[in-house]
């Protein structure tokens, strides 16, 4: 198992503005949790920050498009089962 690819960095650079959050981004590539830190923000509407990859901008989207989500949790692993990918525990 890896460890939590934002720990290791400074935190701040997760919550920059602009052209940073690719930066911010790239971190959560291949992060073993980044699925989870995803689900988190969005089941407790977390505004601001890259997490799980995705940037407050992207987050506010996606819970535009799909606002009868109510567990987040369940949607992702809902997703992974239908694409064959190990679900979110």
């Amino acid at each position: 198992m890896g460890s939590v690819a934002c720990r290791s960095g400074d935190p701040e650079v997760l919550f920059a503005k602009g052209p940073g959050q690719n930066w911010a981004t790239a971190v959560c590539t291949g992060c073993f949790v980044r699925t989870e830190c995803l689900t988190e923000a969005l089941d407790n509407r977390t505004e601001f920050g890259v997490w799980g990859g995705m940037t407050e901008r992207e987050r506010r989207a996606l819970l535009r498009r799909r606002p009868n989500v109510t567990s987040w949790r369940q949607a992702l692993r809902d997703t992974c089962l239908e694409q064959g990918q190990p679900h979110v525990s």
